[in-house]
């Protein structure tokens, strides 16, 4: 994994799960069939772990026995078969209303923080794109963002709107010196002027949430940005370079919950419908 430049998040979160798995398993590693793989499943759902965290535990073994045929041959079948892991529910992504966008901007009162949301917001970056952001990626003449720790190691470029661009300027005017490269900083404590983490992210929209009543998270306001922009007309594909998404139908999923389009022209032929209809009755 390392040779091919996973990030150190995902080879932790592999062993992890390699460990558990073989800390839980009673037989040898070559002696495991499809049936012990169906027990782990079971033993898994006891613990009541959600359906696409089991999935997660089956790739990775299924990709290490993979790595076991392939690369240190040893020729044993590979006991996770196609079809074992579990069905999961296709949910749509959640996004606010107008309205709520509106409740949320009007609680913040720290620039740092309003400049935290609105880049989320209206750049439509990951938590952990966020956190890592850095001083020298941003490019305010331009009006343009440098994603350069992007999911799965991409860089891509996005852009600012004026009242993102705005938010950010306010709060690095108020921002104070630190010599660390990240945008946004830690303001109180012993870790003050370092970059602020992704949990601290969190834990400040968490803050915003129970401020407001509304149920957001971080990844609520990317859905956001995305569901407002296919409101707003933009093509499917813009949205797709602007969120890197590496397939289409990733960013397709926002057309089912962005039904503007959808609604207006139902209506539109509902009207042809039913002066059609009333030619025909007296």
């Amino acid at each position: 994994m390392k040779r091919r430049n996973y990030s150190p998040h995902t080879i932790k979160m592999y062993m992890n799960i390699l460990k558990h798995f073989v800390l839980w398993v009673d037989v040898p590693i070559e002696a495991v069939n499809q049936h012990k793989i169906d027990d782990y499943t079971d033993d898994l759902l006891s613990k009541r772990l959600k359906p696409k965290t089991i999935n997660c535990h089956l790739a990775c073994i299924r990709v290490f026995y993979h790595y076991l045929y392939h690369e240190e041959e040893i020729k044993i079948p590979n006991p996770v078969k196609k079809g074992s892991t579990l069905r999961l529910p296709r949910r749509l992504p959640r996004h606010l209303r107008d309205e709520e966008v509106s409740v949320l901007l009007n609680a913040i009162t720290k620039p740092r923080d309003k400049a935290m949301v609105m880049v989320m917001l209206r750049c439509g970056l990951r938590v952990e794109e966020l956190a890592h952001l850095q001083l020298a990626d941003l490019d305010l003449r331009q009006n343009r963002i440098f994603v350069r720790h992007a999911k799965g190691g991409k860089q891509r470029v996005v852009y600012i709107s004026n009242d993102a661009r705005e938010a950010l300027i306010d709060y690095l005017r108020v921002r104070g010196p630190s010599r660390t490269r990240g945008i946004f900083v830690v303001e109180k404590g012993i870790y003050r002027g370092q970059s602020i983490s992704v949990r601290g992210i969190q834990k400040r929209i968490e803050y915003y949430a129970r401020k407001t009543t509304l149920r957001i998270c971080c990844h609520q306001l990317r859905h956001t940005m995305a569901t407002q922009l296919l409101n707003a007309e933009a093509e499917v594909v813009t949205i797709q370079d602007l969120l890197g998404h590496s397939v289409i139908s990733t960013t397709e999923r926002y057309c089912t919950v962005s039904n503007v389009k959808v609604m207006r022209d139902y209506f539109k032929a509902m009207e042809v419908v039913m002066q059609r209809t009333s030619r025909g009755h007296p």
